[in-house]
Protein backbone atom coordinates (compact mmCIF):
# COMPACT_ATOMS: atom_id res chain seq x y z
CA UNK A 1 0.00 0.00 0.00
CA UNK A 2 1.46 3.50 -0.98
CA UNK A 3 0.90 6.63 0.88
CA UNK A 4 1.03 9.23 -1.30
CA UNK A 5 0.36 13.25 -0.43
CA UNK A 6 -1.66 15.68 -2.91
CA UNK A 7 -1.21 19.05 -2.30
CA UNK A 8 -4.11 21.11 -3.89
CA UNK A 9 -4.44 24.98 -2.27
CA UNK A 10 -8.25 25.13 -3.25
CA UNK A 11 -10.49 22.80 -4.77
CA UNK A 12 -11.41 24.13 -8.31
CA UNK A 13 -13.44 21.66 -10.40
CA UNK A 14 -10.59 20.58 -12.58
CA UNK A 15 -8.31 19.84 -9.48
CA UNK A 16 -11.23 18.37 -7.97
CA UNK A 17 -11.55 15.77 -10.49
CA UNK A 18 -7.77 15.26 -10.22
CA UNK A 19 -7.45 14.60 -6.37
CA UNK A 20 -10.81 11.94 -6.79
CA UNK A 21 -9.13 10.37 -9.29
CA UNK A 22 -6.30 10.01 -7.42
CA UNK A 23 -7.83 9.20 -4.29
CA UNK A 24 -9.54 6.10 -6.16
CA UNK A 25 -5.78 4.77 -6.83
CA UNK A 26 -6.55 0.95 -5.80
CA UNK A 27 -3.27 -0.14 -3.23
CA UNK A 28 -3.04 3.58 -2.26
CA UNK A 29 -3.53 5.44 0.87
CA UNK A 30 -4.41 9.26 -0.92
CA UNK A 31 -3.74 12.18 1.93
CA UNK A 32 -4.95 15.90 1.00
CA UNK A 33 -2.79 18.69 1.79
CA UNK A 34 -4.75 22.57 1.18
CA UNK A 35 -5.98 25.26 2.64
CA UNK A 36 -9.57 24.12 2.66
CA UNK A 37 -10.96 23.39 6.34
CA UNK A 38 -11.90 19.68 6.21
CA UNK A 39 -15.42 19.87 6.67
CA UNK A 40 -15.61 22.21 3.10
CA UNK A 41 -14.51 18.92 1.22
CA UNK A 42 -17.22 17.30 -0.73
CA UNK A 43 -18.40 14.22 0.91
CA UNK A 44 -18.04 11.95 -1.35
CA UNK A 45 -14.12 13.12 -1.75
CA UNK A 46 -13.44 13.27 2.29
CA UNK A 47 -14.57 9.41 2.26
CA UNK A 48 -12.27 8.21 -0.16
CA UNK A 49 -9.28 10.37 1.48
CA UNK A 50 -6.92 8.52 3.89
CA UNK A 51 -6.03 11.88 5.56
CA UNK A 52 -6.36 15.61 5.55
CA UNK A 53 -3.72 18.28 6.46
CA UNK A 54 -4.77 21.97 6.39
CA UNK A 55 -2.37 24.65 5.79
CA UNK A 56 -2.22 28.24 5.40
CA UNK A 57 0.19 28.92 2.62
CA UNK A 58 0.16 26.23 -0.22
CA UNK A 59 3.33 27.38 -1.37
CA UNK A 60 5.93 27.41 1.29
CA UNK A 61 8.20 24.44 1.22
CA UNK A 62 8.39 24.65 5.40
CA UNK A 63 4.52 24.20 5.69
CA UNK A 64 4.31 21.25 3.11
CA UNK A 65 7.59 20.10 4.47
CA UNK A 66 5.75 19.77 7.76
CA UNK A 67 2.53 18.47 6.78
CA UNK A 68 3.94 15.26 5.09
CA UNK A 69 5.82 14.99 8.38
CA UNK A 70 2.53 15.07 10.17
CA UNK A 71 0.61 12.93 7.73
CA UNK A 72 3.65 10.00 7.64
CA UNK A 73 3.32 9.94 11.68
CA UNK A 74 -0.50 9.27 10.95
CA UNK A 75 -0.42 7.02 7.60
CA UNK A 76 2.91 5.34 7.54
CA UNK A 77 5.56 7.38 5.25
CA UNK A 78 4.87 9.52 2.29
CA UNK A 79 6.06 7.86 -0.67
CA UNK A 80 4.78 10.11 -3.22
CA UNK A 81 3.88 14.02 -3.59
CA UNK A 82 1.32 15.36 -6.45
CA UNK A 83 0.28 18.17 -7.41
CA UNK A 84 -1.04 19.59 -10.81
CA UNK A 85 -0.92 23.66 -10.09
CA UNK A 86 2.21 24.82 -12.15
CA UNK A 87 3.66 27.08 -9.20
CA UNK A 88 3.57 23.77 -6.49
CA UNK A 89 6.16 21.92 -8.62
CA UNK A 90 9.59 24.06 -7.06
CA UNK A 91 8.05 23.82 -3.86
CA UNK A 92 7.31 20.11 -3.80
CA UNK A 93 10.31 19.09 -5.24
CA UNK A 94 12.25 21.36 -2.50
CA UNK A 95 9.93 19.19 -0.27
CA UNK A 96 10.74 15.65 -1.73
CA UNK A 97 14.48 16.75 -2.09
CA UNK A 98 14.64 17.45 1.85
CA UNK A 99 12.37 14.05 2.97
CA UNK A 100 14.02 11.68 0.39
CA UNK A 101 10.86 11.23 -0.94
CA UNK A 102 10.76 9.96 -5.21
CA UNK A 103 9.93 12.10 -7.85
CA UNK A 104 10.88 15.28 -9.49
CA UNK A 105 14.10 17.01 -8.11
CA UNK A 106 14.34 20.63 -7.59
CA UNK A 107 16.95 21.13 -10.21
CA UNK A 108 14.45 20.02 -13.00
CA UNK A 109 10.99 21.31 -11.69
CA UNK A 110 13.30 24.93 -11.98
CA UNK A 111 13.91 23.88 -15.37
CA UNK A 112 10.55 23.74 -16.49
CA UNK A 113 9.08 26.85 -14.15
CA UNK A 114 11.43 29.20 -14.86
CA UNK A 115 10.70 30.27 -18.49
CA UNK A 116 14.29 31.44 -18.95
CA UNK A 117 16.52 29.10 -17.85
CA UNK A 118 14.23 26.72 -20.07
CA UNK A 119 15.10 28.47 -23.03
CA UNK A 120 18.77 28.52 -22.22
CA UNK A 121 18.67 24.57 -21.08
CA UNK A 122 16.77 24.26 -24.88
CA UNK A 123 19.19 26.00 -26.95
CA UNK A 124 22.03 24.79 -25.09
CA UNK A 125 21.09 21.46 -26.04
CA UNK A 126 20.20 22.70 -29.61
CA UNK A 127 16.33 22.66 -29.71
CA UNK A 128 15.18 25.61 -31.11
CA UNK A 129 13.37 27.72 -29.43
CA UNK A 130 12.94 31.79 -29.29
CA UNK A 131 16.14 33.93 -28.70
CA UNK A 132 15.62 35.58 -25.68
CA UNK A 133 16.87 37.32 -22.73
CA UNK A 134 16.21 37.83 -18.52
CA UNK A 135 16.38 41.73 -18.42
CA UNK A 136 16.56 42.90 -15.27
CA UNK A 137 16.49 46.81 -16.22
CA UNK A 138 15.78 49.02 -18.86
CA UNK A 139 18.89 49.00 -20.52
CA UNK A 140 18.91 45.28 -20.78
CA UNK A 141 15.44 45.16 -22.85
CA UNK A 142 16.56 48.25 -24.99
CA UNK A 143 20.31 46.40 -25.63
CA UNK A 144 17.95 43.05 -26.95
CA UNK A 145 14.96 44.74 -28.60
CA UNK A 146 17.98 46.65 -31.04
CA UNK A 147 19.85 43.28 -32.01
CA UNK A 148 16.82 40.69 -32.12
CA UNK A 149 14.23 43.66 -34.03
CA UNK A 150 10.44 43.80 -33.70
CA UNK A 151 8.01 42.43 -33.04
CA UNK A 152 9.28 40.94 -29.03
CA UNK A 153 7.30 39.33 -26.62
CA UNK A 154 7.21 39.80 -22.66
CA UNK A 155 6.32 37.39 -20.09
CA UNK A 156 6.86 37.10 -16.11
CA UNK A 157 9.92 34.13 -16.16
CA UNK A 158 7.18 32.02 -13.94
CA UNK A 159 4.23 32.91 -15.76
CA UNK A 160 1.58 29.90 -17.53
CA UNK A 161 -0.98 30.34 -19.67
CA UNK A 162 0.10 33.63 -21.28
CA UNK A 163 -0.90 35.69 -18.42
CA UNK A 164 0.78 38.69 -17.79
CA UNK A 165 2.36 38.43 -21.73
CA UNK A 166 2.26 41.48 -24.51
CA UNK A 167 3.73 41.67 -27.50
CA UNK A 168 5.62 44.50 -28.65
CA UNK A 169 5.78 45.95 -32.46
CA UNK A 170 7.99 48.89 -32.02
CA UNK A 171 10.18 51.11 -30.07
CA UNK A 172 7.04 53.19 -28.94
CA UNK A 173 5.77 50.00 -27.58
CA UNK A 174 8.50 49.03 -25.88
CA UNK A 175 8.92 52.23 -23.91
CA UNK A 176 5.41 52.48 -22.89
CA UNK A 177 6.12 48.79 -21.43
CA UNK A 178 9.34 50.02 -19.73
CA UNK A 179 7.39 53.22 -18.45
CA UNK A 180 4.38 50.85 -17.19
CA UNK A 181 6.05 47.78 -15.79
CA UNK A 182 9.67 48.74 -15.67
CA UNK A 183 11.83 45.51 -15.12
CA UNK A 184 14.63 45.59 -11.73
CA UNK A 185 16.26 42.63 -10.11
CA UNK A 186 13.29 42.09 -7.75
CA UNK A 187 11.02 42.35 -10.82
CA UNK A 188 12.78 40.70 -14.19
CA UNK A 189 11.42 40.15 -17.24
CA UNK A 190 11.77 37.35 -19.71
CA UNK A 191 12.09 39.61 -23.12
CA UNK A 192 11.77 36.82 -26.46
CA UNK A 193 11.57 37.09 -30.17
CA UNK A 194 7.95 37.14 -31.20
CA UNK A 195 7.95 33.69 -32.94
CA UNK A 196 5.54 33.47 -35.94
CA UNK A 197 3.48 30.30 -37.88
CA UNK A 198 0.50 27.68 -36.26
CA UNK A 199 0.61 27.29 -32.75
CA UNK A 200 -0.27 24.18 -30.83
CA UNK A 201 0.52 21.98 -27.90
CA UNK A 202 2.12 18.81 -27.97
CA UNK A 203 0.80 16.72 -24.55
CA UNK A 204 2.96 13.59 -23.94
CA UNK A 205 3.82 10.84 -21.58
CA UNK A 206 7.55 10.10 -20.65
CA UNK A 207 8.31 7.12 -18.31
CA UNK A 208 11.91 6.01 -17.96
CA UNK A 209 13.38 9.33 -20.43
CA UNK A 210 10.86 7.63 -22.98
CA UNK A 211 8.45 9.10 -24.68
CA UNK A 212 5.63 6.70 -24.69
CA UNK A 213 2.28 8.79 -25.56
CA UNK A 214 1.57 11.64 -27.36
CA UNK A 215 -1.06 14.01 -28.61
CA UNK A 216 -0.95 17.14 -30.57
CA UNK A 217 -3.68 20.03 -30.72
CA UNK A 218 -3.89 22.95 -32.81
CA UNK A 219 -4.65 26.83 -31.45
CA UNK A 220 -7.01 29.08 -33.66
CA UNK A 221 -5.88 31.43 -33.90
CA UNK A 222 -2.63 31.76 -31.68
CA UNK A 223 -3.48 33.05 -27.04
CA UNK A 224 -1.61 36.05 -27.71
CA UNK A 225 -3.32 37.22 -30.95
CA UNK A 226 -7.02 36.33 -29.39
CA UNK A 227 -5.05 38.47 -26.21
CA UNK A 228 -4.61 41.25 -28.67
CA UNK A 229 -7.86 41.08 -30.16
CA UNK A 230 -10.85 41.24 -27.68
CA UNK A 231 -13.51 40.56 -30.49
CA UNK A 232 -11.24 36.98 -31.16
CA UNK A 233 -12.62 33.86 -30.26
CA UNK A 234 -10.26 30.66 -29.15
CA UNK A 235 -10.95 27.32 -29.88
CA UNK A 236 -8.33 24.74 -29.74
CA UNK A 237 -8.70 21.59 -31.99
CA UNK A 238 -7.63 17.54 -31.66
CA UNK A 239 -7.30 16.26 -34.98
CA UNK A 240 -7.97 12.79 -35.26
CA UNK A 241 -5.28 11.85 -37.34
CA UNK A 242 -1.75 13.03 -35.71
CA UNK A 243 0.25 10.66 -37.66
CA UNK A 244 0.99 12.68 -40.47
CA UNK A 245 4.30 14.20 -41.39
CA UNK A 246 3.15 17.73 -40.70
CA UNK A 247 3.44 16.76 -37.58
CA UNK A 248 7.29 14.83 -37.87
CA UNK A 249 9.51 17.94 -36.73
CA UNK A 250 7.91 18.38 -33.48
CA UNK A 251 7.90 14.59 -32.68
CA UNK A 252 11.71 14.75 -33.66
CA UNK A 253 12.15 18.13 -31.33
CA UNK A 254 10.30 17.09 -28.64
CA UNK A 255 11.84 14.25 -26.87
CA UNK A 256 15.09 16.03 -26.78
CA UNK A 257 13.72 18.92 -25.11
CA UNK A 258 12.04 17.07 -22.55
CA UNK A 259 15.29 14.93 -21.88
CA UNK A 260 17.05 18.21 -21.81
CA UNK A 261 15.17 19.67 -19.10
CA UNK A 262 15.46 16.88 -17.31
CA UNK A 263 12.33 15.03 -16.98
CA UNK A 264 12.62 11.37 -16.24
CA UNK A 265 8.85 10.03 -16.00
CA UNK A 266 5.82 12.27 -16.19
CA UNK A 267 3.30 14.05 -18.23
CA UNK A 268 3.83 17.36 -20.10
CA UNK A 269 2.48 20.03 -21.43
CA UNK A 270 4.26 21.54 -24.40
CA UNK A 271 3.47 24.79 -26.55
CA UNK A 272 5.64 24.94 -29.59
CA UNK A 273 4.83 26.98 -33.53
CA UNK A 274 5.39 25.51 -36.68
CA UNK A 275 7.03 28.73 -39.23
CA UNK A 276 6.23 29.42 -42.17
CA UNK A 277 8.98 27.78 -43.45
CA UNK A 278 7.87 24.43 -41.84
CA UNK A 279 10.32 24.55 -39.47
CA UNK A 280 9.41 24.14 -35.61
CA UNK A 281 10.47 25.82 -32.00
CA UNK A 282 9.55 25.06 -28.65
CA UNK A 283 7.68 28.25 -26.67
CA UNK A 284 7.74 26.47 -23.55
CA UNK A 285 6.82 23.94 -21.26
CA UNK A 286 4.94 22.70 -18.10
CA UNK A 287 5.60 19.49 -16.27
CA UNK A 288 2.20 19.60 -15.29
CA UNK A 289 -1.53 18.20 -17.18
CA UNK A 290 -2.60 21.01 -19.79
CA UNK A 291 -5.18 23.39 -18.98
CA UNK A 292 -7.69 25.17 -21.00
CA UNK A 293 -10.39 22.16 -21.18
CA UNK A 294 -7.39 20.00 -23.03
CA UNK A 295 -7.27 17.17 -20.45
CA UNK A 296 -11.09 16.49 -20.87
CA UNK A 297 -10.76 16.64 -24.55
CA UNK A 298 -7.82 13.97 -24.24
CA UNK A 299 -10.27 12.11 -22.64
CA UNK A 300 -12.83 12.57 -25.08
CA UNK A 301 -10.47 11.97 -28.00
CA UNK A 302 -8.92 8.45 -26.69
CA UNK A 303 -12.05 7.61 -24.52
CA UNK A 304 -10.36 7.24 -21.14
CA UNK A 305 -9.73 8.58 -18.11
CA UNK A 306 -6.95 10.85 -18.24
CA UNK A 307 -7.19 12.00 -14.83
CA UNK A 308 -7.26 8.63 -13.11
CA UNK A 309 -3.86 7.87 -15.51
CA UNK A 310 -2.20 10.80 -14.95
CA UNK A 311 -2.34 9.85 -11.06
CA UNK A 312 -0.82 6.61 -11.45
CA UNK A 313 1.82 8.01 -13.37
CA UNK A 314 2.48 9.62 -10.58
CA UNK A 315 2.09 7.07 -8.48
CA UNK A 316 2.94 4.37 -9.50
CA UNK A 317 5.23 5.04 -13.24
CA UNK A 318 3.04 3.37 -15.37
CA UNK A 319 1.03 4.28 -17.99
CA UNK A 320 -0.89 2.16 -20.58
CA UNK A 321 -1.01 4.22 -23.81
CA UNK A 322 -5.14 4.92 -25.48
CA UNK A 323 -5.80 4.91 -28.72
CA UNK A 324 -6.95 7.77 -30.17
CA UNK A 325 -10.45 7.57 -31.74
CA UNK A 326 -12.04 11.27 -32.29
CA UNK A 327 -11.21 14.26 -33.51
CA UNK A 328 -12.58 16.82 -30.73
CA UNK A 329 -12.58 20.61 -30.26
CA UNK A 330 -13.62 23.75 -27.53
CA UNK A 331 -14.87 26.97 -28.61
CA UNK A 332 -13.92 29.48 -25.60
CA UNK A 333 -16.67 31.81 -25.28
CA UNK A 334 -15.31 35.31 -24.59
CA UNK A 335 -18.02 38.38 -23.57
CA UNK A 336 -17.86 41.01 -26.00
CA UNK A 337 -17.22 44.90 -24.65
CA UNK A 338 -16.92 45.25 -20.52
CA UNK A 339 -18.35 44.57 -17.37
CA UNK A 340 -20.42 41.32 -16.79
CA UNK A 341 -21.74 38.49 -18.49
CA UNK A 342 -25.79 40.33 -19.26
CA UNK A 343 -26.63 37.76 -22.22
CA UNK A 344 -25.62 35.34 -24.97
CA UNK A 345 -26.98 35.47 -28.27
CA UNK A 346 -26.93 32.69 -30.80
CA UNK A 347 -27.30 29.40 -28.82
CA UNK A 348 -31.22 28.44 -30.25
CA UNK A 349 -30.34 29.32 -33.97
CA UNK A 350 -27.71 26.90 -33.82
CA UNK A 351 -28.44 23.69 -36.22
CA UNK A 352 -29.46 19.76 -34.84
CA UNK A 353 -26.03 18.46 -36.38
CA UNK A 354 -23.83 21.11 -34.59
CA UNK A 355 -25.57 20.68 -31.54
CA UNK A 356 -25.85 16.93 -31.44
CA UNK A 357 -21.69 17.10 -31.23
CA UNK A 358 -21.25 18.60 -27.92
CA UNK A 359 -20.16 16.68 -25.36
CA UNK A 360 -19.49 18.67 -22.92
CA UNK A 361 -20.27 22.78 -21.34
CA UNK A 362 -19.81 25.57 -19.25
CA UNK A 363 -21.91 28.53 -20.46
CA UNK A 364 -21.45 31.91 -18.95
CA UNK A 365 -24.45 32.99 -16.37
CA UNK A 366 -26.03 36.63 -16.62
CA UNK A 367 -24.83 38.85 -14.13
CA UNK A 368 -21.59 37.21 -14.29
CA UNK A 369 -17.72 39.01 -14.37
CA UNK A 370 -16.05 38.69 -17.45
CA UNK A 371 -12.57 36.82 -17.00
CA UNK A 372 -10.67 39.06 -19.52
CA UNK A 373 -8.60 35.74 -20.33
CA UNK A 374 -8.09 34.56 -24.06
CA UNK A 375 -10.37 31.15 -22.54
CA UNK A 376 -13.52 33.79 -22.02
CA UNK A 377 -16.20 33.50 -19.78
CA UNK A 378 -17.54 29.56 -21.15
CA UNK A 379 -16.79 27.08 -23.35
CA UNK A 380 -18.42 24.61 -25.49
CA UNK A 381 -16.50 20.97 -26.11
CA UNK A 382 -17.66 19.08 -29.09
CA UNK A 383 -16.97 15.73 -30.73
CA UNK A 384 -16.73 13.80 -33.97
CA UNK A 385 -14.98 11.12 -35.72
CA UNK A 386 -14.35 12.75 -38.36
CA UNK A 387 -11.80 16.33 -38.14
CA UNK A 388 -13.11 18.41 -40.87
CA UNK A 389 -16.82 17.75 -38.87
CA UNK A 390 -15.72 19.06 -35.96
CA UNK A 391 -13.69 21.94 -37.89
CA UNK A 392 -16.13 23.25 -39.70
CA UNK A 393 -18.96 22.57 -36.46
CA UNK A 394 -16.26 25.14 -34.35
CA UNK A 395 -16.21 27.47 -37.00
CA UNK A 396 -19.96 27.86 -37.19
CA UNK A 397 -19.71 27.71 -33.07
CA UNK A 398 -17.86 30.60 -33.03
CA UNK A 399 -19.05 32.68 -35.67
CA UNK A 400 -22.87 32.10 -34.06
CA UNK A 401 -22.82 32.34 -30.13
CA UNK A 402 -21.47 35.44 -28.82
CA UNK A 403 -21.78 36.39 -25.23
CA UNK A 404 -22.59 40.30 -24.77
CA UNK A 405 -21.21 42.21 -21.63
CA UNK A 406 -22.53 45.68 -20.07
Amino acid sequence: MVVAGFVAPYLLDTTTRFVEAAARLPDVRMALITCEPEDRLPPQLRDSLAGHWRIDDPLDPGQIAAAVQGLSRQLGPVERLLAVLEQLQVPLAQVREHLGIGGMDPVTANNFRDKAQMKTVLRAAGVPCARHKLAVSAADAIEFAERVGFPLVVKPPAGAGAKSTFRLDAPADLGAWLEAVPPSPERPAQIEEFLTGDEGSYDSVMVDGQVVWDSISNYLPTPLEVLRNPWMQWMVLLPRDISGPQYDGIRAVAPQALKALGLSTGLTHMEWFRRPDGSVAVSEVGARPPGAQITSMLCYVHDFDLYSAWAALMVHGSFDPPQRKWAAGTVYLRGQGAGQVTAIHGLDTLPPEVTSLVVDSRLPRAGQPSSGSYEGDGYITIRHPDTAVVTAALKQLVSTVRVELG
